[in-house]
């Protein structure tokens, strides 16, 4: 097997699609609740099934590019997901609309899972963790795009103009894929069968540590992102008010990516990056608590958004080492694990609706991981 580097510009670009593609849509819903006469309650179901089918996709697509190679699986993913935004584009029937998100998170997973494999295919630990904090840069402004681009597109054309624009996205990738990716399988890839793999996953108590930091981070982002709409209305701020505090919060995950750049150029380990930055989320998260009476707890809030940007990396880059042989199969296990897990953490705070004692909750289980993690 070809095992060139892949450029990485374009590894960037296909990291970043599955979060582009997800937050293009957002601002589709109140048109699809129009279009389609159905309540916003069932517009947003379009969103809840896409993290269940994107897991599955995990699990799939982690799997083919073991079995098949990571280009096919590759081009296989975005396929899927272009043929998910046609159906989209031509559906008439709620349902169909249903069934094409499903169809289109599927393949987005994709893009996460054989990225990711093919990074751990080309670089080795310290360089790794290098490259996986470019992709933090990378992720920390793909949700701005994607709001932006899906408010854009709405406002021009309508919901149809982002299912079209989807559409054109998925198929220019798969284009660029297929004049520029390489095939990255290592010869001596395995294809182990499944189920003994995931026996040796489940009594690996490090990889458990590690799935559940990466939830628990998540669950801070995307808690803020679920409770703090509400956190506005009660101190008398707009939607829009709201919406600018993303932005904000991009750029601390930006900030935070470029402090474990410039920490790991400093010689500083990842095991000791990921003790800074879960001590610095249960910090911040405990001053989140003490001040979200004001809107000054949005100051600690991009804290712990910087402890993102300085956790994820790391945490991914040394999670799967002693998989390298099954690297696509354990990344979708790995991957199938940490979205079960984060699903758990955002229903636990659709039940709190406190984020304070969310975010202080998960930086202290973060604190306890990430020490016992570094024994």
């Amino acid at each position: 097997m070809n095992n060139k580097l892949p450029p990485l510009w374009l590894v960037v670009g296909l990291m970043m699609f599955p979060q582009i593609v997800e937050t293009i849509y957002s601002p589709a819903l109140t048109g699809i609740a129009t279009a389609f006469r159905v309540s916003e309650g069932m517009a947003s179901q379009t969103l809840s099934v896409y993290f269940l089918a994107f897991a599955l996709g995990v699990v799939c697509w982690g799997r083919l590019c073991d079995l098949i190679g990571r280009r096919p699986a590759m081009l296989a993913g975005l396929l899927t997901y272009a043929l998910g935004s046609l159906v989209a584009l031509l559906a008439s029937q709620f349902e169909t609309l249903l069934l094409a998100r499903i169809v289109s998170a599927f393949g987005a997973a994709v893009g996460s899972v054989v990225t990711q494999t093919m990074l751990r295919d080309s670089y080795q630990s310290r360089e790794l963790a290098r490259v996986f904090s470019v992709m933090g840069v990378a992720l920390s402004v793909s949700p701005v795009l994607g709001l932006m681009s899906g408010s854009l597109l709405v406002g021009w054309f309508g919901y149809l103009g982002v299912f079209g624009a989807l559409l054109v996205l998925a198929t220019g990738l798969g284009l660029i894929v297929c004049w520029r990716l390489p095939e990255t399988r290592p010869v001596g890839t395995t294809q182990a069968p499944l189920l003994p793999l995931a026996c040796r996953m489940v009594r690996d108590a490090g990889l458990w540590r590690s799935a559940l930091l990466v939830a628990l981070f998540n669950s801070m982002l995307f808690g803020y992102y679920s409770l703090a709409p509400f956190l506005f209305a009660s101190l008398g701020l707009t939607v829009s008010e709201f919406g600018y505090s993303g932005l904000g919060l991009a750029l601390a995950t930006l900030a935070g990516s470029l402090l474990n750049k410039g920490l790991l150029g400093r010689s500083w380990q990842p095991s000791s990056l990921i003790r800074l930055a879960t001590g610095l989320a249960l910090g911040c998260g405990v001053l989140v608590w003490a001040s979200q009476a004001s809107l000054w707890f949005l100051l600690p809030m991009m804290g712990v958004v910087v402890a993102f940007g300085v956790a994820i990396p790391n945490v991914l880059s040394q999670a799967l080492l002693a998989y390298r042989d099954v690297a696509g199969s354990a990344g979708a296990l790995f991957g199938l694990a940490y979205y079960l897990l984060l699903s758990l953490g955002l229903a636990l705070a659709a039940s709190l609706q406190d984020l304070g004692l969310l975010l202080g909750g998960c930086g202290l289980l973060a604190v306890l991981c990430g020490w016992r993690r570094s024994t």
